[in-house]
């Protein structure tokens, strides 16, 4: 495959990816599901490294979501230990390259010997000062807002909050998964094209680029792809552009 050539003085701020196909990339080859996300982490690692390398400032990688708790006890159990095992396997590579670790979701619902790797070295890497990695976990979209509605709501209750001055920068402020920024790009792979609750009020102004490849196929090229298709629309938020006859 040609390496596609990226701009980088007009890179993405903020990049969004949701990792699908680990469980087919398995099942095409006859191997249980937990080799495909096995498979699947060793994606996440070269991705990392590629999205460093450029000089993304932040991504977020849509990890586990609320709804897979539903998923078979094994599978969930296999994820948590693969969880484990990567936030191990790569402290020293994120605290080297100066990566600052986040986490957003309902992490209190993590395992606790998941969650006492996972806070560890989110602390570590806290005042690291190169890309930050944020890993959504037992998160979904549509939760986060409504929790971050509740807690509006209790403060408003305590006289904290005056109705009136509910707006969009409130909310901004509020969204954990608002503390990067805005989404510039968010990619999908597997060869879906929906959203799956992941990041909905960041990407309300997101680039979209979809990619039939299944996540542990998913190489440093396809990622410069994406990047590319990024820097080749013009992005108006709304507006129209002078030099358009519209």
């Amino acid at each position: 495959m040609k390496v596609p050539l990226v701009d980088l003085r007009r890179l993405p701020k903020h990049v969004a990816i949701i990792m699908d196909g680990n469980g087919r990339w398995a099942e095409l080859r006859g191997l249980p599901r937990t080799a495909g996300h096995r498979e699947g982490s060793r994606a996440v690692r070269r991705i990392v490294r590629a999205a460093r390398r450029l000089g993304i400032q932040a991504l977020t990688l849509y990890a586990f979501s609320e709804q897979n708790w539903a998923r078979p006890p094994e599978e969930v159990a296999a994820l948590m230990e693969l969880l484990r095992e990567f936030l191990i396997s790569e402290r020293r590579e994120i605290l080297d390259h100066r990566i600052r670790l986040r986490s957003i979701g309902r992490t209190e619902r993590l395992p606790a010997h998941v969650r006492e790797v996972l806070r560890a070295l989110e602390e570590e890497s806290s005042g690291c000062d190169g890309m930050t990695l944020v890993l959504a976990l037992s998160y979904g979209g549509r939760e986060e807002l409504a929790d971050c509605m509740r807690l509006i709501a209790q403060e408003v209750l305590r006289g904290v909050i005056h109705p009136q001055a509910i707006d969009e920068a409130l909310i901004d402020c509020r969204l954990p998964s608002m503390a990067e920024g805005a989404v510039d790009l968010l990619i999908r792979t597997g060869g879906e094209q929906r959203l799956s609750n992941f990041l909905l009020w960041n990407s309300a102004y997101a680039e979209l680029v979809f990619s039939s490849k299944l996540w542990p196929e998913f190489e440093v090229e396809d990622f410069y792809s994406a990047i590319a298709e990024f820097q080749s629309r013009e992005r108006r938020f709304g507006r129209i552009f002078s030099h358009q006859n519209l």
